[in-house]
């Protein structure tokens, strides 16, 4: 329960330092930058944290942190277009049986993709999460990585 209750409360504190600091910017690309910057960093079991952006029916990689990503999402392949088409979070406990995964780094073990969704209800990117360990993402990580791509 401990464990539970501390990360609800980092990302809590999280969660309070990015509100203060998108807001100095209506830029996306600078606040999906500082996003990742914050979670990376803040989250010990983050591999490589960042956003892949919709553009001309493509999945591009947009700012992010940690090793090196793959540019272009193979189409209609993955967690990241199942969180695109699905227009929901998806949690990933074994990437290795996702059906259609894209193994851009194989340290990657598990994932959590959060739709972004715009005032229309469409989607135009993703924040992408991945850990090196196996079933890394719970509720808990759903709901506050919703409640920060919502900032």
């Amino acid at each position: 329960m401990a464990d539970k209750e501390n990360l609800e409360k980092r990302y809590k504190r999280i969660y309070d330092q990015l509100r203060e600091l998108v807001l100095k910017t209506e830029n996306k690309i600078a606040r999906m930058a500082t996003i990742a910057a914050i979670l990376h960093h803040k989250m010990a079991q983050f591999f490589w944290t960042g956003f892949y952006i919709l553009i001309d029916g493509e999945l591009i990689i947009g700012p992010y942190q940690g090793p090196l990503a793959c540019q272009i999402l193979e189409k209609e392949k993955g967690v990241c277009w199942a969180g695109v088409t699905s227009k929901k979070t998806i949690i990933a406990p074994d990437v290795h049986k996702f059906p259609g995964h894209v193994a851009c780094d194989s340290r990657s073990n598990s994932e959590i993709v959060v739709p972004l969704i715009d005032k229309e209800n469409q989607v135009w990117g993703v924040l992408d999460v991945d850990s090196r360990k196996f079933d890394a993402f719970s509720d808990i990580d759903k709901d506050w990585l919703e409640k920060i791509v919502k900032l």
